[in-house]
């Protein structure tokens, strides 16, 4: 059963499965200073929204104890260095940046007695973060295996399970809730192209859990949903914006559509903190782009012709009415979602959930 996290505090350092190595290695990378972490996020050693923004909170205790400050003024300058690059690793997933102003209004928030009592608040509250993502998970797949049926083909896009977060997961947390409880599910595995997330960490940690799957290429969703029989879509996101459009792994909007066609539901699980209230809409999200090479290459080995440009977008925008439901650790939400995110929104700033 695979039931480590994908990145912890131990020994005063940062611990992470390194998943640019899996499947053909598990391997743990420690790390002792932040300017690593701002690389391992950038180089994707460790990926997926939720855990994005954990490693982003474990960074900052990082640079609270990596600083050589006397007083708290001094380090709160380190942290902000500390906090830009950290916040300009990587653009699109929102967790990121809900980390890192949680982590900041800690920062800024008391009169600190001095350096060493702010250090300890860093990492209680860094540790918070991460055990928090869990129970938000556990919740979030509790809610989304009520709408697996007992006998169900699911499929998914990219990595939304554990390594995508402290652990449990979005989209596979919901595969995983179903499950636990004796559902029988198979799930159809994208691949996704170019870096393969599907194959190589969802099939993983499938094969980890015992759960029956099956590996797809990208473009075989469309076919499977009319040949072969696919009763639900569940995928995770990188960021939701106020009216509902849905930004996660390229090649998502392509699925949404297939489903769409063929009339499977198409449901989105993400925490909360993915969720973006500031934005009206989709074409608001940052998309981030990523090198030429990581669609050129393969395995070290060039799959285009030299001189043949390479695009690269890492994310894609899903619109709205495309969505039949967004799964959060609060329940289901459904149409229209401007009205049902601010709802839940209000209630939230409210401290009525």
């Amino acid at each position: 059963m695979f039931d480590t996290r994908s990145i912890y505090w131990e020994n005063d350092q940062i611990c992470m499965i390194n998943q640019i190595v899996l499947p053909g290695e598990f391997k743990i990378e420690h790390y002792d200073n932040w300017k690593d972490v701002v690389a391992a996020i950038k180089t994707m050693v460790i990926r997926g929204a939720p855990a994005i923004g954990a490693a982003a909170a474990f960074g900052m205790a990082m640079a609270a104890r990596n600083s050589r400050a006397s007083t708290v003024e001094t380090m709160q300058a380190d942290l902000q260095v500390a906090h830009d690059q950290l916040a300009a690793s990587r653009p699109t997933a929102v967790n990121l940046f809900w980390a890192l102003k949680r982590m900041a209004k800690l920062v800024h928030g008391k009169n600190w007695a001095g350096v060493d009592e702010l250090r300890a608040a860093l990492l209680h509250e860094a540790q918070c973060i991460a055990d928090e993502d869990v129970e938000v998970n556990k919740r979030m797949g509790a809610h989304g295996a009520a709408l697996v049926p007992q006998k169900a083909t699911i499929n998914t896009h990219c990595n939304a399970g554990s390594l995508a977060t402290v652990f449990w997961g979005t989209a596979l947390g919901v595969v995983r809730s179903a499950w636990e409880q004796g559902k029988d599910i198979h799930v159809f595995v994208d691949e996704t192209r170019p870096r393969l997330q599907g194959a190589r960490l969802t099939a993983w940690e499938l094969k980890q859990l015992g759960i029956p799957h099956t590996v797809f290429s990208d473009g075989a969703s469309g076919h499977n949903m009319r040949r072969r029989g696919v009763d639900l879509c569940v995928v995770g996101s990188d960021r939701i914006a106020a009216n509902g459009d849905v930004a996660n792994k390229i090649g998502t909007y392509n699925l949404a559509v297939v489903a769409k066609e063929n009339g499977v539901p198409f449901y989105v699980a993400a925490p909360w903190s993915t969720v973006d209230m500031s934005l009206m809409h989709g074409d608001l999200i940052p998309i981030e782009a990523r090198g030429e090479d990581e669609g050129a290459v393969i395995e070290g080995g060039r799959v285009m012709p030299e001189g043949s440009p390479a695009g690269n977008p890492a994310f894609d925008v899903t619109p709205n009415y495309l969505v039949t439901g967004i799964v959060t650790e609060y329940g289901v939400l459904r149409q229209p979602y401007a009205v049902s995110l601010r709802k839940l929104a209000d209630q939230i700033e409210a401290g009525e959930r």
